[in-house]
């Protein structure tokens, strides 16, 4: 069975750090394409980050660039988002998500259940 369990929210004042990770179990997480999607409320969920199985393609958000870094170990097949100089409009349910290939027949995806980061003073 997959899954994917993220944690390392919480609340944070502007301009700090938060690091989440996102750990995974149950399919080929160093052959998954790996992502971080947010969602605030009242929004639609947006693509915050993306990294290619082995690491080397990497796209930020443009909202997040040179803020936000996205890693990944393989050999724990865990995701990681290290976010730095949080804003308020950061605040949002932050989900991992994993595109396993499946040759031929296409790619599945898995989602974790998302964890809150809530950025206020």
């Amino acid at each position: 069975q997959e899954q994917l369990e993220e944690s390392g929210g919480g609340l944070v004042q502007p301009g700090r750090s938060l690091t989440l990770s996102c750990a995974t179990s149950g399919f080929l997480f160093d052959r998954s394409r790996m992502s971080w999607f947010r969602q605030a409320p009242q929004k639609e969920r947006e693509l915050v980050a993306q990294i290619s199985a082995e690491g080397l393609e990497i796209t930020y958000a443009d909202a997040v660039k040179g803020r936000f870094t996205i890693s990944r170990d393989n050999a724990k097949s865990t995701l990681f988002l290290h976010m730095s100089g949080l804003k308020p409009e950061d605040t949002a349910v932050y989900s991992c998500r994993a595109e396993e290939p499946m040759g031929r027949f296409g790619t599945l995806e898995y989602w974790g259940r998302g964890t809150q980061v809530t950025v206020s003073s």
